[in-house]
């Protein structure tokens, strides 16, 4: 596919990461253990064995990846702050060494014209909390708050977004209700009743960085997808109604609307959180953006064995299927279902099983994959729905969580062994596409 769509000259182009990742210094100047840091090293937790001790080195080789952003042209970098680096237990002292280290990311940015957008959260909660019941206690949100004030009132006017979490469906999900994720719990209603802690804290969260009086936009980023019925059976409709319940409009109504969807709650009964009086009310604080993370469809079959989606365009090395039209289809649901703010799409991208040859990694089907889903947005762009930027995952290969370092979603090969980084075809795409836009929106302003 080699369709070029123009964006209009104030989109944002950027690309993404998270802090453990690709940072490694587990344990450098002072910073406090994670729950992933306690999950990875935990003996059958990760499929490959690995750790996140060392990543990608970020943390002492950042000058040389904000070095290849420039290379690429973009115009921004999303990345995530690790909460026990710069407070180790979550609460109590602050870390300056930690802070230091950002102040040097974000100086190194500066220097090179690249916006930075902030996440608060990237799923690292610090061990000290996750030992006082870490999302199950109610107290972290208020923990949290005081994190995001800290951040906002040292950085805020460094920032041009913060967002408070990423993908807390995956926080909940994944960390409480199968296990898959830090700190590896599998129970449905402590799964629930933490997906509440995790909106009570962005609103907290939200309240707090107002009072500082950050410049920053503020807002929360959150994965979602379209749920398609596999086919017109009333178990599949059924099922694909609980699924966008559940999972988008779980996370959105709070924030938009002020309550839970009531489907999800009628499924979930006695399952359902614990709220308390004012708690819609702190969650609903109003959001400058919201970020949007798209990697597939959920397709809802209710036959055993489930009935497979044909993907026409083949899968992902994770075994998603590529999808790019759910994009355009979840944008305008959204669009129709909610009073927005401006979107971004913070994340997007595919794993691949990239390896050198000859000195170069080619990733074409990285590239059709990204032309696909970016004519997709443009399309719901085209029909009012106010995208204002796209982020593509990611930056580097890393430790790619319960994978370990089995799965390569970056457009830069890291050889894990050196740290050496090598551009992918995609990269080298990616950057000639930047400058193909720019070209394009300097001749028509002419």
């Amino acid at each position: 596919m080699t369709d070029f769509t123009q964006f209009p000259p104030s989109f944002t182009w950027g690309i993404a990461t998270s802090a453990f990742q690709i940072e490694g210094g587990a344990s450098a100047d002072g910073k406090g253990p994670s729950i992933w840091d306690t999950f990875s090293h935990t003996p059958g937790k990760i499929i490959d064995g690995t750790n996140g001790d060392v990543a990608c080195d970020h943390y002492n080789r950042y000058p040389e990846d904000v070095a290849i952003m420039a290379g690429l042209g973009v115009d921004a970098y999303r990345f995530s702050m690790a909460w026990s680096r710069v407070q180790p237990t979550g609460k109590g002292a602050w870390n300056e060494a930690g802070f230091a280290f950002y102040d040097r990311l974000l100086a190194e940015l500066e220097s090179k014209g690249i916006d930075a957008h902030l996440t608060l959260y990237h799923w690292d909660l610090p061990q000290g909390l996750e030992d006082e019941g870490g999302w199950l206690n109610r107290d972290t949100a208020y923990r949290f708050a005081d994190y995001a004030a800290e951040v906002a009132r040292r950085f805020g006017n460094r920032l041009k977004t913060i967002a408070t979490h990423n993908e807390p469906w995956c926080t909940a999900n994944l960390g409480y209700g199968n296990s898959q994720f830090a700190p590896g719990v599998t129970d449905l209603k402590k799964s629930v009743q933490v997906s509440h802690h995790l909106l009570l804290s962005h609103g907290l969260a939200m309240q707090a960085m107002r009072a500082v009086g950050s410049s920053a936009k503020l807002g929360i980023v959150l994965n979602q997808w379209t749920a398609d019925p596999a086919t017109d059976s009333a178990a599949d409709i059924a099922m694909a109604e609980f699924e966008y319940a559940r999972s988008v409009q779980w996370f959105m109504d709070p924030i938009f609307k002020g309550k839970y969807p009531q489907l999800a709650l009628d499924v979930y009964g006695e399952n359902g959180p614990e709220i308390h009086a004012n708690d819609f009310k702190d969650i609903q604080h109003r959001i400058d953006f919201l970020g949007v993370n798209y990697y597939f469809r959920s397709y809802c079959s209710a036959e055993v064995p489930p009935r497979q989606p044909e993907a026409k365009l083949g899968k992902t090395d994770m075994g998603w299927e590529i999808y790019p039209d759910g994009l355009t289809e979840l944008l305008l649901k959204l669009h129709d279902e909610y009073e927005l703010p401006p979107i971004y799409i913070t994340e997007n991208g595919m794993a691949n099983p990239d390896t050198v040859v000859n000195g170069e990694v080619p990733d074409e089907a990285r590239i059709d994959f990204v032309l696909r889903h970016l004519k997709a947005l443009n399309d719901a762009r085209l029909q009012g729905v106010n995208v204002q930027g796209y982020f593509l995952w990611s930056l580097l290969d890393n430790f790619e969580w319960n994978s370990g370092y089995a799965k390569r979603f970056g457009i830069v090969h890291v050889d894990y062994a050196t740290q050496k980084r090598t551009l992918k075809h995609s990269a080298l795409w990616y950057r000639d596409y930047l400058v193909q836009q720019r070209a394009e929106q300097a001749a028509h302003a002419a």
